[in-house]
Formats: structure tokens, C-alpha cells, sequence
């Protein structure tokens, strides 16, 4: 991983008006060291590699410090995640580690692991957190069809710990048996927050990227459709579960495409009791509302399906609980043509956008050559946000590509260029010592510069652009710039700060 930075870190001051003067550096992240045992990062030593997934390792830990020791002596056990990004050349997997570093400090309770701390990408990006000693709910589904008494036991436990973390405004969205554990007392644990959605935290997923998000047999239809706003998703996601734990199937299979995952918006699953007659009536009419493309025809909340599992004899049967068979092809084909007509992308509330608004935007292009002018911004910057106070700041540079494929590779030089850029934002506004709630960072891949600041204004509802030109000469007139393009096409109050002549 990368070596620490030659510049100190200035933490934000909240509570003080006072600006730090801002201090010219070199970002750079050098060829970054491979994570070794024995090896400490932060206090923290890495004693053996438990796991290595696609997007990240998990390393079990001790703390040198002692800083997490009971009052009895005893030290938790505790995992570290860190990030494959000198392996991987897929953004979304920074931005979603992103995610969770902001969503785990605010979870508490049984239902989650316990956090401990982090660590930053200008340094080496990591997360501890509690090691749950259980069982994963992966190692069930080898034997499925299981017991109905332990299909409904699990259910049970799994939407009791969706309520309680509904509750602290989180949707999972990516629930699945490997993201689930259960602690040795039975309690069920979600663990995996990089795809989830914080009511009170900016989506960062939502606002950078346009394609569903999931894992393909579990994914929800609105989230197809790229709705991340819905708790009832979850309890799609725990219907599949169901469905598979009592019949050894998946309801909708496992889709690699978008076309594949929007079948499930026309296309209702086989009733699970012609895979097993033995799963009763009342668990079917359970698995099918929980799978109903409608989110409003699903239970109320997760709590209310716990209620229903622990309570059968409450359940109000309907058609669902006899079915036997697929819907009819008129019936599919009326979907399908409903499913056409649906807005691919859901609009924000006018609460949610009240609640966020005003959002200012800030587009920069981080360059040794331009600092004079990345300094006016800053500078115009904070006078903004001294007259707005509840505004929140949206920092956006653009990593270029081509048409076909990226000018230069994700990993270049031992460097990973989106991580690079992320970095060099976050130096750029860390003497505007903004509240972490009020301020977050965005590398955006594109070919077109100025189209992907107008397409991030629309579609995050941005209210001020704030933009720097460098100048004028006759090409740049001639052929227009990103600053008279974005002034030209973007919806929103659009401020341009050029840069002071001699």
C-alpha cells in the first residue's frame, strides 16, 4: 500500500471561523508497499490474511495500544479491511469503501459489528471493526432445502436486524448469505455497508454512477431502476433468501446483465411450493409479498414480516398462498409494457432536496500549472459558504478518458490514478475546514469533461457551480471551453472564476 504522505494532515475545526491559510503541496502516492504479517499500521498488527475478495482483504488484527481493553483486560478481536486499489480497475470500489467508512462510526447495537477506527487514502486506507466469531448464513445454503421450522427461524432473525438497522436510517442494499452472520447467542449481524444508502449521509453512489448496484439474484426491482432511497428493498433481497433456504432455487436466477435483472419487472418467480410441497401456504404468501415488484405491496416495514414469522396464524392469506403456477403471458406482457414506461432514475423528494439543499459544486482541475487559479476558487469558495452556512459542498475533478477506453490505465506507475486524484482534492479543501457531514469528493470518470458536470449538476440537483477558466486565447474562443459550456447548458446558477492576470 501506499506510503504516508510528507504533509501533515490539518483536521477541520468546526466551531471556528478562523481559515487556515492555504499551503501549497505535492501529492504524491509512491509505489505502494505490500501489507505483510507482522507488519503495524496505525497501532494495529497485522497477525494473518483471513480473506481476500474482489474488492478487498481482511487481515486479523491485534492492537498494540491497548486502546480498546476492558475494564477486565481482555482485548476484542478485531479484523482489518483494506481495499484491493492497486489491484482493481473498477472506481466503484473506492467510492463504496468511501461509503462505509462513513456509514460504520454510525451504527450501533447487535445487529452490526462493532467500529473501531480508520484509516484514510492519503495514508493507507483501512477499517477496523469487531471479529463476529459466529457462522455465515453462506454455509447454509450447500443444503438447502432446509427445515421450514429453520427457513422461518432465519427470517425471523435477519428481519429483526433489518429493522433495528432501518432504525438508524441505513438501507443495506446488499443483502445476501455472505453478508450476513449470526453471533454465537443466534443474533443476526449485517456486515458489508459499501452499496448502503445513510438518510442522513450523502449518497455518493447514487450521485456518481448510473448503473444498478447489487448482487444479481438479490437485487430489488427499484434498485434496477436505480432507486436507493427504499427500506422495502432489503425485504426484496430477504425474500430471495427465503426462497432459496426452502426450495434450493433462486427465484430469479442469476442475472449478469441489466436486461437479465430487469426481467424480474414483468417476470414473477415460480410459487415456491411447486419446488417443495412442504413449505405450508402461509410461508409462500410470506416469500411472494416479500418478492412483489411494488415496494408499497410488500410489508410496511421489516419488523412488521418478523411480526407475521413469529405469528402465522396472523397472516391474512390471498391468492399468492395457492399459487401454482407463472402468471399468464397477457399478464407479463401488460407489465413489461408498464415496466417500459417506468422513469429509469428516481427523482429526489422535494424533503430530501430541502434537506440538503443548498448544494454548491465545486468542478476542479488539480494541476501543478493552475495552482494560482485553484487557489482563487478556494478562495471564492469559502465566501460562499460563509453567506450560505448550511450549505453542502460537492468537490468534483475529472478523471479523462477516451471514447473506447481510458487514456491511461487505473494503476499507473504503482499509482492508482483515481485514488491520486481523490487525494488531491481533499488536500485542495481541507483549509476550507468544512464539517465531514458537509462536504464530500468525487472523481468521475469521463470523456467529456464539461458534460459530465453538467449531467452531475442535474442529476444530484445542484444549485451553484462553481468553476475556474483559465483565460482566454483565439483556439479556446473559437472551439468554447468547459467553463462557456457549463455556463450554456447547466441548470443551475453557475459562478466562473478566472484566473488574475499579472
Amino acid at each position: 500500500m501506499s506510503d504516508p504522505l510528507s504533509v501533515s494532515p490539518v483536521p477541520p475545526d468546526a466551531d471556528s471561523n478562523t481559515a487556515t491559510p492555504a499551503i501549497p503541496v505535492e501529492v504524491k502516492i509512491k509505489t505502494p508497499r505490500r501489507l505483510q504479517v507482522g507488519m503495524v499500521v496505525d497501532g494495529f498488527q497485522l497477525e494473518e490474511k483471513m480473506h481476500v475478495g474482489g474488492m478487498a482483504a481482511l487481515w486479523r488484527i491485534t492492537d498494540t495500544l491497548g486502546r480498546y481493553r476492558s475494564t477486565e483486560g481482555h482485548d476484542p478481536a478485531l479484523i482489518m479491511k483494506v481495499p484491493l486499489m492497486y489491484s482493481i480497475d473498477d472506481p466503484t470500489a473506492i467510492v463504496a469503501f468511501e461509503v462505509e467508512q462513513m456509514i460504520m462510526p454510525k451504527l450501533k447495537g447487535k445487529h452490526v459489528p462493532r467500529y473501531f477506527g480508520s484509516g484514510d487514502f492519503d495514508t493507507q486506507p483501512f477499517i477496523v471493526m469487531e471479529h463476529i466469531s459466529g457462522t455465515s448464513l453462506r454455509s447454509r445454503f450447500d443444503d438447502s432445502p432446509l427445515p421450514i421450522d429453520e427457513v422461518v427461524n432465519v427470517g425471523i432473525r435477519v428481519a429483526t436486524a433489518l429493522q433495528d438497522l432501518h432504525r438508524q436510517s441505513v438501507i443495506h442494499l446488499d443483502l445476501k448469505p455472505s453478508n450476513i452472520m449470526f453471533r454465537p447467542e443466534g443474533d443476526a449481524v449485517l456486515i458489508d455497508y459499501g452499496l448502503s444508502r445513510h438518510d442522513k449521509l450523502p449518497d455518493l453512489l447514487g450521485e456518481e454512477f448510473r448503473l444498478p448496484m447489487g448482487t444479481g439474484p438479490y437485487i430489488a426491482p427499484e434498485q434496477v431502476l436505480g432507486i436507493r432511497n427504499e427500506p422495502r428493498s432489503d425485504q426484496f433481497s430477504l425474500g430471495v433468501l427465503l426462497y432459496h433456504l426452502a426450495t434450493g432455487e433462486r427465484p430469479y436466477g442469476h442475472p449478469t446483465s441489466v436486461s437479465g435483472l430487469k426481467k424480474r419487472l414483468y417476470r414473477d418467480p415460480i410459487p415456491p411450493r411447486t419446488h417443495n410441497p412442504a413449505i405450508p401456504n402461509w410461508l409462500q404468501e410470506v416469500i411472494l409479498r416479500c418478492l412483489e415488484v411494488d415496494p408499497k405491496a410488500r410489508f410496511d416495514t421489516a419488523g412488521q414480516l418478523a411480526f407475521m414469522l413469529q405469528n402465522p396464524q396472523e397472516i391474512p392469506l390471498t391468492a399468492r398462498a395457492e399459487k401454482q403456477g407463472q402468471d399468464g403471458l397477457m399478464s407479463v406482457l401488460k407489465r413489461r409494457f408498464q415496466a417500459a414506461g417506468v422513469e429509469p432514475f428516481a427523482r429526489h423528494s422535494m424533503s430530501d432536496h430541502l434537506s440538503q439543499s443548498p448544494i454548491i459544486m465545486v468542478a476542479l482541475h488539480l494541476s501543478e500549472s493552475n495552482t494560482d487559479l485553484t487557489d482563487e476558487i478556494r478562495m471564492i469558495t469559502r465566501r460562499m459558504l460563509q453567506t450560505e452556512p448550511g450549505a453542502r459542498l460537492a468537490c468534483v475533478t475529472i478523471r479523462k478518458t477516451s471514447r473506447i477506453g481510458l487514456d491511461d490505465g487505473m494503476v499507473q506507475d504503482g499509482q492508482n490514478m483515481h485514488v491520486k486524484q481523490l487525494v488531491e482534492l481533499k488536500h485542495w479543501a481541507r483549509s476550507l475546514q468544512v464539517r465531514n457531514d458537509k462536504i464530500t469528493f468525487h472523481v468521475l470518470e469521463a470523456h467529456d469533461t464539461a458534460a459530465a458536470i453538467i449531467e452531475y449538476a442535474h442529476n444530484n440537483n445542484v444549485d451553484q457551480i462553481i468553476i475556474g477558466s483559465r483565460g482566454s486565447s483565439t483556439l479556446r474562443r473559437y472551439l468554447g471551453s468547459v467553463s462557456s459550456q457549463v455556463v450554456a447548458e447547466a441548470e443551475c446558477t453557475v459562478t466562473v472564476v478566472k484566473q488574475r492576470r499579472e
